[in-house]
């Protein structure tokens, strides 16, 4: 099992973003909005810190940075996303993903890159993690909008503080915007590939990665062809934006997480 040691000083930040993210999502009811947007806030740049510190030295990445990285992506759309919809209320669930993700970032940090690697990884990395945030962005909207809509069916008012319909309008929009991202990943694996994966490699590795990223490509595509052509929404698009997001999510983190926990290895 891979257990790298990250930097010492990562330790403060990691610390102080876990605390400023789990007070909203443990003590909701007892802040003021103000109070807890603040905190979040403060979470916010403390997990960018973190994330950086990664950097610092030898590069390090794997399955759990990429976690944090999606989590901190997901925080940014939602603090972006609450300037526009002052009601939106998703503070406690924003509070515990970036705590948990955070501080698993913090037990597995990865492992050091190779010096020699390609300078067009970086750019694939960015466009990936990109869609990884886009999508998972749009699987918390997917989640709220199902509590929505079953406590509307209790004649409850909604949690979420967004009507459903706004909700579904969000989803599809993150949607729209990650397979888009998702698009330009799998175009720049193509276009670089030999730069990317080495001499000999060819322009496209099909590799257990590169098979669910298409999977998951496929999947978002049906999506939004079923939303085009027969109006999907509610239940059945929610079923499908799961099994896309859970096949992208094994195309690189769940096959790092194999690598690097179950199997013990670097590569």
């Amino acid at each position: 099992m891979i257990l790298a040691s990250p930097p010492f000083w990562m330790l403060p930040v990691t610390a102080l973003a876990a605390v400023a993210y789990g007070l909203p999502a443990v003590a909701a009811g007892r802040l003021t909005d103000a109070h807890a947007r603040r905190l979040l806030w403060l979470a916010w740049l403390a997990h960018g810190v973190a994330l950086l510190s990664l950097l610092a030295g030898p590069v390090r990445f794997g399955f759990a940075p990429a976690i944090s990285a999606t989590a901190w992506l997901v925080v940014t759309a939602y603090m972006v996303e609450s300037q526009f919809f002052p009601t939106f209320k998703a503070r406690w669930a924003m509070g515990g993903l970036g705590s948990f993700a955070v501080v698993l970032a913090w037990l597995f940090p990865g492992t050091p890159l190779a010096s020699q690697v390609s300078a067009w990884l970086p750019l694939h990395w960015a466009l990936g993690l990109s869609a990884y945030g886009m999508f998972a962005a749009a699987v918390v909207h997917a989640w709220m909008m199902t509590r929505a809509e079953h406590e509307i069916r209790l004649a409850h008012d909604a949690e979420s503080g967004l009507p459903l319909l706004t909700l579904e309008r969000l989803m599809f929009r993150f949607v729209i915007a990650g397979f888009i991202l998702l698009t330009a990943t799998l175009m720049a694996g193509v276009l670089f590939g030999e730069a990317l994966y080495g001499q000999g490699q060819g322009h496209w590795r099909w590799d257990h990665k590169t098979i669910f990223a298409v999977l998951s490509w496929l999947t978002f595509a049906v999506l939004l062809l079923g939303r085009q052509q027969w109006g999907w929404r509610g239940r059945r698009a929610v079923r499908v934006l799961y099994m896309g997001a859970g096949l992208l999510l094994l195309s690189y983190a769940g096959s790092r997480f194999v690598m690097e926990i179950l199997l013990g290895r670097a590569g």
